[in-house]
């Protein structure tokens, strides 16, 4: 095996041995592509840590789990929880705050699926002179359109000693106007509760009703 050296011009000596390439300018040769792959590594950590970081901004917030309207009182019934990027600019309301938006009334229409906000609720006042009351209908006294926000009249109708006393030309003894506040049926009951918002004296009278005797008519928009 031969061994020779070869000076360059700048006075520097390669040993070369066999006819061999220099091994140090093969190392050199070999530092661009080690910084390439340091950089690919650190390209790829960088985006593994934005996705992270964008998946763990995910919250679970409050929606509609059915259309709603202006004035119904807001029931767990009502919610669902959705998982949300959270974004500075949307407003939302945490799953952990349900009980705070639960039992009061919505101030605006909103439908299934729609993002609830704090906005949207309000506390359930009953306005100055007005009142609530609950009546219990049988099926076929309340149509099935009647939710709330709804503009009614309550009825009452004649029960079977009204009739046997007056005959069958007997009138409806009352009706008063009303706006629903809530409608509650259940499979297990034949009755289904409406409440409704009416005046003070008009919600006494409905309250002293029989049951069964009263009924709900719904009305056009704004009709009264």
């Amino acid at each position: 095996m031969s061994t020779n050296i070869t000076t360059h011009a700048n006075g520097e000596s390669t040993w070369v041995s066999g006819g061999a390439k220099p091994a140090a300018r093969s190392r050199r040769r070999s530092v661009p592509h080690l910084v390439v792959g340091v950089l690919l590594v650190l390209g790829c950590a960088t985006g593994f840590l934005v996705v992270s970081l964008t998946a763990d901004a995910r919250q679970l917030v409050l929606a509609l789990a059915r259309p709603v309207a202006v004035g119904q009182v807001v029931t767990a019934q009502d919610l669902r929880e959705v998982s949300l990027a959270v974004d500075t600019g949307v407003s939302f309301v945490d799953v952990r705050d349900a009980a705070s938006v639960v039992g009061k009334r919505m101030s605006v229409n909103l439908p299934a699926g729609a993002l609830l906000t704090a906005e949207a609720v309000r506390p359930a006042v009953v306005p100055a002179g007005q009142a609530i009351v609950a009546v219990a209908v049988k099926a076929g006294q309340v149509p099935v359109e009647v939710a709330a926000g709804a503009q009614v009249s309550v009825v009452r109708v004649p029960g079977r000693a009204d009739t046997a006393e007056s005959g069958p030309a007997t009138e409806v003894s009352a009706v008063w106007p009303a706006v629903v506040v809530s409608v509650t049926s259940s499979p297990q009951e034949q009755d289904t509760v409406v409440s409704v918002q009416l005046s003070k004296a008009a919600a006494r009278q409905v309250a002293a009703v029989p049951a069964g005797q009263v009924a709900i008519v719904l009305l056009a928009g704004g009709e009264r």
